[in-house]
């Protein structure tokens, strides 16, 4: 009976915690341990230990890989290295040179332009047939474009005419484009534009390009092979435009066009039909809507002549 009252009456309640009774002292040390228990619950999420980084002999596999499947990208969209083999570009290439050569621009169909150094492929038994032997790791740095491949049989020379121009060069003179003379100071000293092989003048067909060497009296270029049919170079041949010379860094520039392929008039061909052209193409809407005009008359005047038969019909009735 006491054990009853004191369970339910509040004083019994007040009593015993008076007198240091341990029911209720349980409770509140249990919910202060689940309390704390939780609080170090959040703190051990918040501060869980890191993971353990992978060691850099781990990764490095990885890096290259990366690094070769960029490399493969560059040099089969963006840029490639090539080596610089002969004389025929002195003194803005010298031997051993490598120079960076812009492969993107061709993918959106722009083509070779007047004055531009370029890199093409062999046209026609320009180079001589030759064997060459590459270790593994020049065969594997020339595959993706860190290395010039031997096997390749590339030329690298500067564009003078393109489709459409006529090129022309007397012994004691200039070389001309359209008529008009070029100033190359680009070419090596002592030489003479075409004193060693004159020729002309000669009309560069669509789809092709004329290109000579800066070292004239030791460049073997469009002027040598016109007799075998392979002195205009197709433009599919091209690789793509000299842009860098990157080795060795002490002859480190660009490669721009000279100023001498921007004078006025040099491209007379391409402004003699423009205008045409422009003619043409405002031409062609206004013929169309003339004829559109011509059949909706047509369509109209049967319609017309009823109506005036009928008012006329109309008029005798009322008559």
């Amino acid at each position: 009976m006491g054990a009853q009252s004191g369970s339910n009456d509040p004083e019994g309640e007040s009593s015993g915690s008076a007198s240091g009774a341990p029911d209720h002292q349980p409770a509140e040390r249990k919910g202060d341990a689940v309390s704390v228990s939780e609080g170090a619950g959040e703190e051990g999420r918040g501060h869980a230990k890191p993971k353990k980084p992978r060691s850099f002999w781990k990764e490095l596999p990885l890096l290259v890989g990366i690094a070769l499947i960029l490399a493969l990208l560059i040099k089969t969209f963006l840029l490639q290295a090539f080596s610089i083999p002969s004389n025929s570009m002195q003194n803005t290439l010298q031997v051993g040179d490598r120079v960076l050569v812009d492969k993107l621009t061709p993918w959106f169909g722009a083509e070779p332009e007047r004055g531009e150094v370029v890199v093409f492929r062999d046209p026609g038994q320009w180079l001589p047939e030759q064997e060459t032997e590459q270790n593994a790791v020049q065969v594997f740095f020339s595959a993706i474009g860190l290395m010039p491949s031997a096997d390749e049989k590339d030329l690298i020379k500067r564009v003078i005419g393109v489709g459409g121009d006529t090129v022309a060069c007397e012994k004691g003179g200039s070389v001309t484009v359209n008529g008009k003379a070029l100033d190359e100071p680009y070419l090596y000293p002592g030489n003479t534009p075409c004193d060693d092989k004159p020729f002309g003048p000669v009309k560069v067909p669509k789809g092709h390009m004329w290109v000579m060497g800066d070292h004239r009296a030791d460049s073997l270029d469009s002027r040598y092979h016109q007799r075998d049919g392979s002195a205009m170079v197709p433009v599919d041949k091209a690789v793509g435009r000299a842009v860098v010379v990157a080795w060795p860094l002490d002859r480190w520039g660009t490669l721009p066009v000279p100023d001498t392929f921007g004078q006025e008039g040099l491209a007379a061909n391409m402004v003699g039909t423009a205008p045409a052209a422009l003619g043409l193409a405002g031409a062609v809407p206004i013929v169309l809507w003339r004829r559109k005009r011509r059949k909706a008359e047509r369509r109209s005047s049967p319609d017309t002549a009823t109506a005036a038969a009928g008012a006329a019909d109309a008029a005798s009735i009322k008559g």
